[in-house]
């Protein structure tokens, strides 16, 4: 009941309606990411499946994965030119309109017919999914009167449940159809969750702080011209390039594939670095970056195993896994539905965890959170190795072995991410404040890109040596992290 989540303020009568207690403005927000979530992780479940599917591309396991990571690392490695057209060209909230727009474009073309169309679908979902993300927790922190506004992280906190509802309902709902009805009309179902997230977006934008709707640092007439004249030369570059070798008949799928991955490893390295030489940074801040590199290389490896969760275990759990209960099959997708409703379940539970540690004294510090984040994701693949071996000799495994492997990667995350997030605002050098939230995103991609290289370099990511490998890495860098905890506790100076 829509009355029901809007109240006057208690004491103030007569004033604006509120969202729980929040400002009126996070309904709307909440309601766009939750639709955009719906869409995205209904279309990122039925991807992998889709790709493998005799009756959708009928590629092999391997060209699926590379193709669901270079997806993955894209979205995320366009949330820095996201960042950049809120901040410098459209202003977050008109940003956030067009970037949606693309987004229910994208998934109105995947939902038609062709494997050319398919591709660029693909591409105009992660243009709209990074534009989007980069700018609409902007558009929540301009709800409240500064950082200091105490009902700020509860409102971020609602928000971050509107994306777990979108991500949980998604592959019950989109998944089904897609699997069951039609490919086409699952990616359709999609554009429609992604439309009434718009629709509802530009009906209620009176309800959003003005603020959104400016440019906070706008491009100079001479800064536009330069940044069209570079892009302009860019494209004329790929465009001959690849015309060159579409019309020598040479063309393969990697010739897409490696270099978007290749610079999804580069591209990190080169803005960490790049911030590393900068000798207006304080030696504080110097220190402070140094101590972060730690942080961004465990989460690139966190990111790289948890990711496969859409990839190498849903195409596992595709052939390999029992997915019946009482003789009644259930969509394969539905498994990608675990992973947010854990997440809802028990987010509230560690927060109070960390609450109650905090009050004895015995909190652990952020860098030991983060080692127990990476130490349980190799754990869950230690786990997976159980089910894998079990379905060597062709038999189904009980679909409780993918449920236990995503437990232990959700409190992983529930250890590494919000943590991460934090520390990346908190170790931000004041030159690069705003920069470094896409820094942190930066992690994912690098992640992403390597599981990407792997698949493109012919691994099969679902061979027992290689998720030995990857689980092995994943608790070798928890234990080394742990082991040099007062190393990087004195490089982050005061932050603990």
């Amino acid at each position: 009941m829509a009355s029901s989540l809007t109240k006057d303020a208690a004491g103030t009568p007569g004033s604006q309606k509120t969202f729980f207690g929040h400002p009126r403005g996070l309904a709307t927000l909440f309601l766009t990411e939750m639709w955009e979530r719906f869409s995205y992780y209904g279309m990122r479940a039925l991807l992998p499946l889709y790709l493998i599917a005799p009756g959708g591309l009928a590629l092999d396991a391997a060209t699926a994965t590379v193709i669901y990571s270079v997806y993955m690392a894209t979205v995320y490695l366009l949330t820095l030119p996201g960042g950049w057209f809120g901040d410098r060209y459209w202003g977050p909230r008109k940003t956030v309109a067009i970037a949606a727009s693309i987004v229910m474009l994208g998934h109105l073309t995947l939902a038609l017919p062709g494997d050319a169309v398919f591709y660029a679908g693909l591409v105009l979902v992660a243009i709209g999914s990074g534009l989007l993300k980069a700018n609409i927790s902007t558009m929540v922190g301009h709800l409240y009167d500064g950082p200091n506004d105490p009902r700020r992280d509860g409102g971020f906190t609602v928000f971050y449940m509107g994306i777990n509802i979108g991500a949980f309902a998604a592959p019950l709902v989109i998944g089904t159809v897609g699997e069951n009805v039609g490919w086409h009309w699952g990616f359709g179902l999609a554009a429609l969750g992604m439309g009434l997230g718009l629709l509802q977006f530009l009906l209620a934008g009176k309800t959003l702080s003005p603020r959104s709707s400016e440019v906070p640092k706008p491009l100079s007439a001479d800064e536009r011209n330069n940044v069209i004249r570079k892009s302009l030369i860019w494209l004329l570059i790929a465009v001959v390039f690849y015309g060159i070798v579409g019309f020598s008949g040479n063309f393969t799928m990697k010739w897409a594939t490696v270099p978007l991955t290749v610079l999804g490893l580069v591209i990190p390295i080169m803005v960490l670095g790049r911030m590393k030489r900068d000798k207006e940074l304080t030696s504080t801040e110097q220190s402070k970056l140094s101590a972060y590199v730690w942080f961004f290389i465990a989460a690139a490896v966190f990111w790289m195993i948890y990711d496969q969760g859409g990839s190498t275990l849903a195409i596992f759990a595709d052939g390999k896994v029992d997915n019946q209960v009482l003789g009644w099959e259930f969509p394969v997708s539905w498994f990608q539905s675990v992973n947010p409703v854990l997440v809802m379940a028990l987010a509230p539970v560690f927060a109070w965890i960390w609450v109650y540690l905090n009050k004895k004294g015995k909190e652990p510090s952020t860098i030991t959170k983060f080692a127990g984040g990476l130490t349980l994701v190799g754990i869950s693949f230690f786990v997976f190795l159980l089910p894998l071996t079990a379905s060597s000799d062709g038999s189904l495994v009980n679909p409780w072995w993918l449920v236990s492997i995503y437990f232990f990667q959700t409190v992983g995350e529930l250890m590494l991410s919000p943590v991460g997030l934090s520390v990346t605002t908190k170790m931000a050098p004041a030159k690069y404040a705003s920069q470094m939230m896409g820094v942190w995103f930066l992690a994912v991609t690098a992640g992403d890109s390597v599981t990407g290289l792997l698949s493109d370099a012919g691994v099969n990511l679902n061979r027992t040596g290689v998720v030995t490998l990857e689980a092995a890495l994943a608790v070798a860098g928890g234990i080394a992290i742990f082991m040099y905890r007062r190393k990087v506790k004195n490089l982050m100076g005061e932050i603990h």
